[in-house]
């Protein structure tokens, strides 16, 4: 994997939002999510009431894996994490969710989704709030498909309707209203 880790601000919260890994511009960016696939989740959460500005002030950001992977091998996006490259990282992870204990976690895409639910496709899991329970805490889990460029499943149905029944749910989330309200 390619330095340098980025992660969010450090925001102390109860909603985190976990990604897969920062992409190739995020390393000269510093800051997940702050390209392609950032543009249209944060308009995904603008459709909420938060702007982009608001949401990295008030929400922990975090990732799977901290480093760029690097290019897949078609050279057509990024590479998935390995499994050892995940568990290389995964201590990251956990320290923040036992420390933050988040009342809401956010998985973008795939792999952030299997780190907490075992699911076939996205249409068992986007749309759905689902309880994980993480030593005595119960936690609100809504999962939300990766907004990169090259995907097409949250562009048409049902990928469409169930990003819209997500995005629903967390609006209605208490925490996410306590921002809201700020």
């Amino acid at each position: 994997m390619i330095g340098p880790p980025i992660v969010g601000e450090p925001v102390k919260s109860k909603i985190l939002l976990i990604g897969q890994a920062p992409g190739i511009k995020e390393g000269d960016l510093k800051r997940p999510f702050a390209w392609t696939a950032g543009k249209n989740m944060f308009k995904w959460f603008d459709s909420i009431g938060l702007s982009e500005r608001k949401f990295r002030n008030n929400v922990y950001m975090s990732a799977v894996c901290r480093c760029y992977p690097g290019k897949n091998i078609k050279g057509t996006g990024d590479r998935v994490p390995s499994e050892s490259e995940i568990k290389k990282c995964s201590k990251w992870l956990d320290d923040e969710i036992s420390f933050l204990k988040p009342k809401l976690i956010i998985p973008v895409g795939k792999l952030a989704i299997s780190q907490f639910i075992n699911f076939n496709k996205l249409n068992d899991v986007v749309g759905k709030k689902i309880i994980y329970k993480k030593n005595s805490n119960e936690i609100e889990i809504v999962s939300l498909p990766h907004p990169s460029g090259l995907s097409t499943w949250y562009k048409k149905d049902p990928g469409k309707t169930l990003l819209i029944e997500a995005l629903k749910i967390i609006k209605k989330n208490e925490n996410w209203k306590l921002i809201l309200n700020k």
